[in-house]
């Protein structure tokens, strides 16, 4: 079983009210995660204890530039994000990296799954 896990409990919110419906992560993912797969929603530090909030579907997979990220894929990573700069900030604090526009990042879509 694969795990999308969210390291900031301030995720867990916008998740279980399914206002978060799409993670973006910094680089190529899709040799890991695929179409159709069902994954656990997790939120906890790395390396630490974490909650399972749901299992999901991952609808889609695709991996974009930065630029290239529509404002959907934008607002459905975060309601609050508005621009490829508030990505690229909000990357930039996840991974400790200088990030920019050109950078290939993994847009993963994924629905809740009613167990």
């Amino acid at each position: 079983m694969f795990a999308l896990n969210f390291y900031s409990e301030l995720y867990d919110d916008l998740l279980t009210n399914n206002r978060k419906t799409a993670t973006i992560r910094l680089g190529d993912k899709s040799d890991k995660y695929k179409d159709g797969m069902v994954v656990w929603i997790t939120v906890g530090p790395r390396f630490g204890r974490r909650q399972k909030l749901f299992s999901a579907i991952l609808d889609r997979v695709d991996v974009k530039q930065i630029k290239d990220l529509s404002p959907r894929d934008i607002e459905r990573e975060n309601p609050e994000l508005r621009s490829h700069d508030d990505v690229i900030g909000l990357l930039s604090r996840v991974y400790g990296e200088f990030i920019t526009p050109a950078h290939l990042v993994t847009v993963i879509y994924f629905s809740r799954v009613d167990e």
